[in-house]
């Protein structure tokens, strides 16, 4: 069976991960949480003061799930959310109406040629993002290097990889690549507070929970 293909072109790649979500936006939240595993815990793992002022960013926001999860974690933070969906974040906005005068969200790409906050961020997170954007992922984590404070984080969780091709080929038709390629980056260019790939469906596939420092 064929490997899946993935957009080479950022801008390309924006618009299909728009159109993707256009429909998928009015059902992620009463899907996704059937296998999103670690995105509660990601929170959990955060070796920061929950009370400290901060600036928190989340690339690809989404729904705002994480965000609806951060702000109670953080009441003293401020949060800034992008994605390049506006049906996702018309749904963001709805879902933290509680906490909204803390936070902004930004309609646009993430990267070197899209928007960026050089230097102003304590945590960054990618939630189920970095595996959909391919091959621009590793130009991201870059990005979020520059964007971070000196003592900053990187956290992600995200699909990991299977031992099922059959799997792999399925997760890429939903434009999601699974090889274990995130993990190795991190661990190359970042300090791990928390390194761990955990099983999902009996082993059926794995999903990644990092948290570290860029070196």
């Amino acid at each position: 069976m064929s490997q899946p293909t993935f957009t080479k072109d950022a801008g390309q790649q924006a618009k299909t991960i728009q159109q993707y979500y256009q429909w998928q936006s009015k059902i992620y939240d009463l899907t996704r949480w059937s296998f999103l595993f670690g995105r509660k815990k990601i929170a959990e793992l955060l070796p920061v003061d929950r009370q400290a002022t901060l600036n928190v960013l989340e690339v690809g926001c989404g729904t705002g799930f994480n965000l609806q999860r951060m702000a109670k974690f953080f009441p003293n933070a401020k949060f800034t959310g992008v994605d390049v969906s506006a049906d996702m974040l018309t749904i963001a906005r709805q879902n933290n109406q509680a906490s909204l005068s803390r936070m902004e969200f930004v309609e646009a790409p993430y990267g070197p040629d899209g928007v960026n906050f050089p230097g102003q961020m304590d945590l960054i997170l990618f939630s189920y993002s970095l595996t959909m954007i391919n091959p621009q992922w590793s130009s991201l984590l870059d990005q979020a290097k520059l964007d971070l404070k000196p003592d900053g984080y990187i956290a992600v969780v995200d699909f990991h990889d299977s031992q099922f091709q059959w799997f792999k080929n399925h997760m890429g038709n939903h434009h999601v690549r699974m090889d274990s390629h995130l993990q190795d980056y991190l661990e190359r260019n970042c300090r791990p507070n928390y390194n761990q790939s955990k099983k999902a469906y009996l082993g059926i596939w794995e999903y990644l929970l990092f948290v570290g420092q860029p070196k």
